[in-house]
């Protein structure tokens, strides 16, 4: 839920409360996690239970297990580096291929009224994998900030993971991705 801060006639920047990312950012601060985007070859099963859509040599899309919204993916490198300038140019456009082609099949699938795509660089912009560059693609419809969270914690996704799991997963068989 955002909200104004500030006093009296002054203007301050929006909040963002998202009270239910602490534990989970706690728990990748403490190292109580290893990598989820450094992962080898997954089997289908495996790929079902860490939500990974797509996977090849230079790149992956999974769901986030921790979504602010239905269909919340993540687009990353597959080599563990934290910030896009140690990027190749080839990673670059590739990953920015994964991301537009992201977009295009969640709209397909939801029918998004919009997006929020954007990476956090750095644990002190909220990155949960900090060591390792994601962008997030979060779909957007009107009316999908509710009272739920701020009044209980609470939030409100409508589609269970497993779910959109099914519902994306043949849509993601077409990518071709590879770094020539």
């Amino acid at each position: 839920m955002a909200r104004s801060g500030g006093h009296g006639s002054e203007r301050s920047a929006l909040e963002l409360w998202a009270p239910w990312r602490s534990a989970y950012i706690r728990r990748a601060v403490s190292g109580g996690q290893r990598c989820i985007f450094c992962v080898g070859k997954l089997s289908a099963a495996e790929r079902r239970s860490r939500l990974v859509l797509h996977q090849d040599a230079d790149a992956l899309v999974m769901l986030n297990r921790y979504p602010y919204n239905n269909g919340h993916l993540m687009v990353a490198p597959r080599r563990h580096l934290a910030t896009p300038e140690l990027l190749t140019e080839a990673e670059r456009a590739l990953l920015a291929e994964l991301v537009s082609s992201s977009i295009e099949r969640l709209r397909k699938a939801l029918s998004p009224a919009g997006f929020n795509v954007g990476a956090n660089i750095g644990r002190i912009a909220g990155a949960g994998f900090a060591e390792h560059l994601h962008w997030h693609v979060v779909p957007r419809w009107d009316g999908d900030t509710n009272f739920m969270p701020v009044l209980s914690g609470t939030r409100v996704i409508s589609q269970h993971l497993t779910e959109s799991f099914r519902t994306l997963a043949p849509l993601f068989k077409g990518i071709r991705t590879a770094i020539s």
